[in-house]
């Protein structure tokens, strides 16, 4: 009999040996199976994140992560499922198997008072849309950080973020995500996992192959603006950045700050997701893509049903809470 199963031990362990090689982003066998197991030792993840598996007997058809995340949507507080990480394996391959978990999770999470499923889809979004699934379009953004022709620092106070600032992180949030359509409730507890995970990964992989750079401006002894950056080699990602100015003036400052410590170095790529209207003046936009990665929604009850549809200007997300 077929059915779904949260995954731990053997089992899980059977959906890491699976999916290495697509999702290891470098990572070594041993350190994948550390950086999942980190995941889930947060606050954060702790309560929101699991495995499931769709078994047959004693045989994995296919396996998913499960995310549950507390949200808005026009202007309703909602909770939404997030799935990510779908696999069937190989043998059991073309026989509906991915979609039967899906919709068995679907089903799952509606019953636990879950009002919309969320996905990025990096196949052909049709797949899901057979699902009931609709895309929201995004923008890769490439980005250039104008710099002082004097290639110095700017005269803003800026430290390393440290977790005392998670709490300040999170208001900064709550009040520019204000007047988006949908978005995640980001609390310090899912700020902390989002920049925890970054630097597991950076932590695990080989050294000096990643870093993770968190800094925050001060203003009164409490941060004011921040940004996160993820550097490999040339590329940086920025996966989050805000600032109490609604221009974000300070946040573009800490980029050229960060910038301004090799002024010798060739300056790297960056991309970005940038919410619509957060423009550091510091920031220009010098290159635009649909993201790889499609956000993809699905109303699961009332309160989790849109009023008209939403686009990427309605939509406040980054980077770092991709799943």
């Amino acid at each position: 009999m077929i059915a779904l199963v949260a995954a731990e031990g053997p089992l899980l362990d059977e959906i890491l040996a699976s999916t290495f090689e697509i999702w290891s982003e470098g990572l070594s066998r041993r350190a994948y199976a550390k950086y999942n197991a980190a995941q889930r030792t947060t606050p954060w993840g702790r309560a929101h994140l699991r495995h499931w598996a769709l078994v047959d007997g004693g045989q994995m058809l296919a396996s998913a992560k499960e995310y549950l995340f507390d949200a808005t949507l026009d202007g309703r507080a909602i909770r939404a499922c997030g799935i990510g990480a779908v696999f069937t394996q190989p043998r059991h391959r073309g026989r509906g198997h991915a979609r039967a978990l899906i919709e068995r999770l679907i089903e799952r999470a509606a019953a636990d008072g879950c009002d919309l499923a969320l996905l990025f889809s990096e196949i052909d979004p049709g797949y899901y849309a057979r699902l009931g699934f609709t895309p929201i379009p995004t923008c890769d953004l490439a980005l250039r950080v104008v710099e002082s022709s004097r290639h110095g620092a700017p005269a803003v106070l800026v430290r390393t973020g440290e977790d005392r600032d998670l709490t300040d992180l999170a208001a900064m949030n709550e009040v520019r995500a204000f007047r988006y359509r949908f978005h995640l409730a980001r609390d310090r507890d899912l700020i902390h996992y989002a920049i925890a995970k970054k630097r597991m990964m950076a932590g695990l992989d080989a050294p000096g192959a990643r870093a993770v750079q968190f800094f925050v401006a001060e203003e009164g002894g409490s941060a004011c603006a921040y940004v996160v950056v993820r550097v490999r080699g040339s590329e940086w990602t920025l996966d989050e950045a805000d600032d109490r100015d609604p221009a974000g003036a300070r946040a573009g400052a800490i980029l050229q700050g960060l910038l301004a410590r090799d002024p010798a170095e060739r300056r790297p790529s960056i991309r970005a997701w940038l919410p619509a209207g957060f423009r550091p003046p510091q920031i220009e936009i010098v290159g635009e893509r649909p993201s790889k990665a499609v956000m993809m929604i699905r109303p699961l009850t009332a309160r989790g049903t849109r009023a008209t549809p939403l686009s990427a200007a309605d939509v406040f997300y980054w980077y770092g809470d991709l799943f």
